[in-house]
């Protein structure tokens, strides 16, 4: 008996070897599919870019696709600077990615996965002919509009507005972001600087205007004449020491948020 149960071990270890490199085989097979089929549409969209969409493979996993979409003129999210991600299952190209939004927009929930009719939420509606351009054009559209799915939110265009100030500042404080896309990294950062030069410039001249309305005053044949420079003086200096205040606290509230 046990003579036999070793024989039918030792019989079926070969079948079973068998199938387990069969499956590996189609395993590297669908793995391969989906590694050309990504390599493909990437290539296409660098040829041919969807307009305000910036889009990079993580270095050490195909899989996930990292994107920028960048808020379009006469819109809510002109101004700001939106990251999200693709997962792509091995499946690809005849399963759909999943889909997240990692910025704050007012728009979408973060790191959720979003509904959309070219996500895992509706395998069923996908079709295998749309690609990476596919994708994010239609992300895009999406946010644009005002439909409501699992994973997107309802908020003022005032608040939306603000999220699209705030979103260049939250970029930066993630190094993946800086390391996918540099030159987006380099452009928030001059764009930063451009603000908070002409806040400062801005102040300065609030701070000369007010000097010429004071130094404007007209106090002849008054008594108290001889001082009325010391006055000014005292003013003018008390309020520079108000508005310098005033603006580093407004800098430390927009490196904090």
């Amino acid at each position: 008996m046990n003579q036999n149960n070793r024989t039918m071990l030792v019989a079926r270890s070969p079948r079973q070897t068998n199938g387990f490199r069969r499956t590996m085989i189609n395993d590297q097979r669908k793995y391969s599919n989906s590694c050309k089929r990504l390599k493909q549409d990437y290539l296409m969209f660098m040829k041919d870019p969807v307009p305000y969409v910036s889009v990079a493979p993580l270095p050490q996993d195909i899989f996930e696709w990292h994107y920028v979409l960048r808020g379009p003129e006469n819109s809510v999210y002109h101004g700001g600077i939106y990251h999200g991600k693709l997962r792509f299952p091995a499946e690809f190209p005849f399963k759909p990615p999943s889909i997240y939004m990692m910025t704050p927009s007012g728009r979408f929930e973060t790191n959720q996965r979003l509904c959309l009719s070219f996500s895992d939420f509706h395998p069923d509606s996908w079709n295998p002919t749309w690609s990476l351009s596919t994708i994010l054009a239609g992300l895009l559209s999406f946010m644009l509009e005002e439909d409501v799915a699992v994973g997107s939110i309802q908020t003022t265009e005032h608040e939306r507005k603000t999220l699209a100030k705030k979103s260049l500042q939250f970029n930066l404080k993630n190094p993946l972001f800086q390391e996918l896309f540099p030159e987006i990294s380099d452009e928030i950062k001059a764009e930063l600087e451009q603000i908070k030069s002409n806040d400062a410039i801005r102040l300065q001249n609030n701070l000369k205007s007010i000097k010429n309305r004071l130094g404007g005053i007209q106090t002849k044949g008054s008594k108290y004449d001889r001082y009325r420079p010391i006055l000014i003086s005292c003013i003018y200096h008390l309020f520079a020491i108000v508005m310098l205040a005033l603006f580093y606290l407004i800098v430390q509230w927009v490196v904090l948020n």
